[in-house]
């Protein structure tokens, strides 16, 4: 079964995080962002295909963007960890 998460973003230029996993092996099968950097959302969205969520969440989350206290890639662990 696919579970489809869209996640709105918090102090990041991207608005939007649209995400699908698949329930029964906790893998991620689509990351898409909304606005934002594009081949940097492109990449991280690309990374994280195929990955088990706790890895993911493992590796983005925590991640600065510049000043701000947080990242894409850190908004993408946050939805994660929510869905």
């Amino acid at each position: 079964m696919v579970k489809h998460i869209t996640y709105t973003t918090r102090g990041v230029c991207s608005r939007q995080i649209d995400i699908d996993i698949d329930t029964e092996t906790d893998v991620i099968l689509s990351v898409k962002f909304i606005g934002g950097c594009n081949g940097n959302t492109q990449g991280v969205a690309a990374l994280a295909r195929g990955m088990k969520v706790a890895d993911a969440i493992a590796r983005l989350e925590g991640i600065h963007c510049g000043p701000r206290p947080t990242s894409c890639p850190d908004q993408l662990a946050t939805a994660l960890r929510q869905a």
